[in-house]
């Protein structure tokens, strides 16, 4: 659901809202809500700043010829760090917002057609990892373990913890080392499974928090773990209502949420030898004044672009060139005249090759000729977002950042044209012939669309030397009241990550004291 609101505070108290500290949120993606949720719950008087015209960030909707297509995340897992939001401000949110959990989480289908389903039913993914190979369930049961207690250290434990301070880093790498942090993704799967096609299977999870699993820390090996525990579900109506069911919590707690307002620079003070952000400047020339300002834009824009460049040495503009950043996305949203009901809701489709795919998109930064999809089918639990006897699906291709040299304005029609070739020939028979509506977002558009460097769908990859302490933090130790929430900040991409980056801020924001 499109959301388009400046909504003025309302409290019952006027005077006591307007005596709050000021905290000014740049950008209304998740974590940018979430943090103006929990700084709203702390005691602060709040206002959004969204630069396009409609709240979401990455998360926005696109509505066309009676489709609904959410643009970004379309899995949402850990629900819990969701209905914590809805918990500070008093209500819960179910009243607002259905999540389905999904049975099974996915389909993974292979080139030779083959397919394995994903579930969070343990005998029954027992019996799968049987069918393809009897004699990997022994591994299976290992890695699902290792996953689990990875998971309690990297995501319950630390995964909330603010890595401001190079101490907290020592005090956690003994663990990490313990975990087999510095073996990748495919390489702890390899040690306790021997198929290749589960090697697959069970080592493409970082992909969806733009990493890749022959270079990933095997710590992303808790997003299995995560899933099994808290589900993968769908939110009915699409993830676009859980935009505007935080949007509606911070305005019903009489915050503002303002669209249209395109922050150009955070105004740094620097009186007395020190520096203090003492608020922001809009495009249009318009000042906001802040005692704390918190940026759920993309980290390498905020650095590069909103802050001066001498009032920073961490993330100067040298230090983010050289970094590693994620893949780009491809993504093809459609919309067709009749149901393909023997499509589930999530599929993945992999193509021939999966280690060299990914060298292609990585390192070497070039299009390959085959490609590996993921293709999401909301109508079919959710009728809703489909006109009737129409499906509405969302195809995604993870492809090069734009370091490569690909001029997408020339490529995207060719590409989308071989993506939809690949899938009439697999699951989609003479699928041109019934698409009625179409749109594609391409590496560039990240760019333009969300100011992505390099138009990298979740910012920094996610390596060992670029994870917790090694991200940019989420309290700026150079820049007193600057904080950064979102994927460019420690724990990362995907919805539980950023959502736990604004749970960071209670640890590391003052608390007001002032009455509510």
């Amino acid at each position: 659901m499109n959301v388009n609101l400046t909504v003025a505070p309302s409290p019952p108290s006027a005077l006591s809202y307007a005596a709050r500290p000021h905290a000014v949120v740049i950008g209304s993606g998740f974590g940018g809500l979430a943090a103006a949720i929990r700084l709203g719950a702390r005691g602060y008087r709040v206002t959004v700043l969204e630069r396009l015209g409609v709240l979401g960030g990455r998360a926005l909707v696109h509505r066309q010829d009676g489709f609904t297509f959410d643009a970004g995340p379309t899995i949402i897992t850990a629900p819990h760090l969701l209905d914590e939001l809805w918990a500070l401000c008093g209500r819960r949110r179910e009243e607002d917002v259905e999540l389905r959990p999904m049975a099974p989480f996915y389909r993974i289908r292979f080139a030779d057609g083959a397919v394995f389903t994903y579930s969070g039913d343990a005998d029954a993914m027992r019996a799968e990892v049987a069918r393809f190979s009897p004699e990997d369930v022994a591994g299976y049961e290992r890695f699902m373990a290792y996953s689990a207690q990875v998971c309690r250290i990297g995501f319950e434990r630390l995964g909330d913890q603010p890595f401001d301070d190079w101490r907290m880093m020592a005090r956690v790498a003994p663990d990490l080392l313990r975990l087999g942090g510095l073996r990748s993704v495919y390489g702890a799967v390899a040690r306790d499974i021997r198929d290749p096609r589960l090697r697959t299977v069970f080592s493409y999870h970082p992909l969806l928090i733009g990493g890749n699993p022959f270079t990933a820390s095997a710590v992303y090996c808790l997003i299995a773990s995560l899933e099994r525990r808290w589900g993968v579900h769908y939110a009915m109506g699409g993830t676009g209502r859980l935009i505007a069911g935080l949007a509606g919590l911070i305005a019903r707690e009489g915050h503002a949420l303002r669209c249209n307002a395109d922050v150009s620079a955070i105004l740094v003070d620097r009186a007395g030898g020190g520096q203090r952000v003492r608020g922001v400047c809009l495009r249009s020339g318009e000042e906001i004044g802040a005692d704390i300002v918190v940026s759920n834009a993309c980290s390498a824009w905020t650095y590069r672009h909103l802050l001066p460049e001498d009032s920073h040495r961490q993330w100067r503009a040298r230090r983010i060139e050289r970094a590693r950043h994620s893949m780009g996305l491809f993504i093809w949203y459609f919309g067709t005249d009749r149901h393909y009901p023997e499509i589930g809701h999530h599929t993945i489709l992999l193509g021939p090759r999966y280690r060299a795919l990914l060298d292609d998109i990585f390192r070497r930064k070039i299009l390959a000729r085959d490609m590996s999809l993921y293709l999401h089918r909301p109508s079919a639990t959710d009728p809703s977002v489909a006109p009737p006897g129409c499906d509405a699906f969302y195809v995604l291709a993870p492809v090069p950042n734009l370091a490569a040299d690909i001029d997408w304005a020339q490529t995207a029609e060719p590409y989308r044209r071989a993506i939809a070739a690949h899938l009439s020939a697999t699951l989609l028979p003479n699928l041109e012939q019934h698409v009625v509506t179409s749109r594609v977002t391409t590496p560039a558009d990240f760019a333009a669309q969300f100011l992505a460097f390099r138009g990298a769908a979740f910012g920094l990859e996610p390596v060992l030397t670029q994870s917790a302490w090694f991200r940019p933090h989420n309290k700026s130790s150079e820049i007193e009241g600057l904080y950064l929430v979102g994927a460019g900040t420690h724990p990362g991409a995907g919805v539980p990550g950023v959502l736990s980056s604004a749970r960071v801020l209670d640890r590391v924001v003052p608390h007001v004291t002032a009455p509510r």
